[in-house]
């Protein structure tokens, strides 16, 4: 039994999604035809390579306690990579997604960096989206209306960037970071064989577990990089 199939099975599902029925796509990108689940979540930490899962947990550290610091670069990286995806997906079918995906990793980054402000705010807004989303989700409420917590969040932290500019990089940024950071560990640890099962028993059993790790870290950024800001300035030499 593969273990996508184990996955699913333990976790009870009586269905396999699409994104299950190829587990190894052909394309660059595979794009899911529905909101991942938690099994969609766990199977793809499962199938990613140990190179991915290494650099996912570096960049998580990065963002997690820098994310303020260096918000600039890290925004143009997130508008690279969503160019990236967006050219990827737009000539996937035509067989050459390489030249696509280079071309608008390159055109989110020379766009984003006149309208930084702006970028930061599309950002939050869409990390605000995601996280609508999941939680409507996770609080069992209809699946046909989710687009709703999602339009909420969009609009909330959306224009929660134009009042609390500072407050909202590191909260985004500590959000990105602790996803990156779990997820990465997450793939790391399916690396040991043994240890697969009983993690995603772990996770069967109690489903909060994964959402409240991302929930900790967060905070946890949160409040290294509210201190560091603060420390910033005490540190710095009296001007003459």
């Amino acid at each position: 039994m593969s273990f996508p199939m184990l996955i699913l099975s333990t976790l009870g599902q009586t269905g396999v999604p699409a994104s299950h029925t190829a587990v190894h796509p052909t394309g660059w990108v595979n794009f899911p035809p529905h909101w991942p689940a938690q099994a969609d979540l766990l199977s793809w930490c499962y199938d990613m390579s140990a190179a991915v899962a290494l650099l996912l947990v570096l960049l998580g550290i990065v963002y997690l306690l820098f994310g303020y610091f260096l918000f600039k670069p890290l925004v143009l990286l997130n508008a690279a990579f969503i160019g990236s995806l967006v050219g990827i997906y737009i000539s996937q079918k035509t067989g050459g997604p390489l030249p696509s995906g280079i071309l608008g990793g390159f055109i989110g980054a020379a766009v984003t960096y006149p309208l930084m402000k702006w970028a930061v705010a599309i950002m939050g807004g869409l990390f605000g989206a995601l996280l609508g989303l999941t939680l409507w989700r996770t609080f069992g409420l209809d699946a046909g209306f989710a687009w709703t917590g999602g339009m909420m969040g969009l609009i909330g932290c959306g224009l929660l960037c134009f009042i609390v500019f500072r407050g909202s990089v590191m909260a985004y940024t500590s959000l990105q970071g602790s996803v990156m950071l779990v997820f990465g560990i997450l793939s790391l640890i399916y690396k040991y064989q043994g240890l697969a099962p009983k993690l995603t028993e772990s996770l069967q059993v109690k489903p909060f577990l994964l959402p409240m790790a991302v929930f900790i870290a967060t905070i946890l950024g949160l409040i290294y990089q509210q201190h560091s800001e603060l420390a910033a300035p005490a540190a710095a030499p009296p001007k003459k």
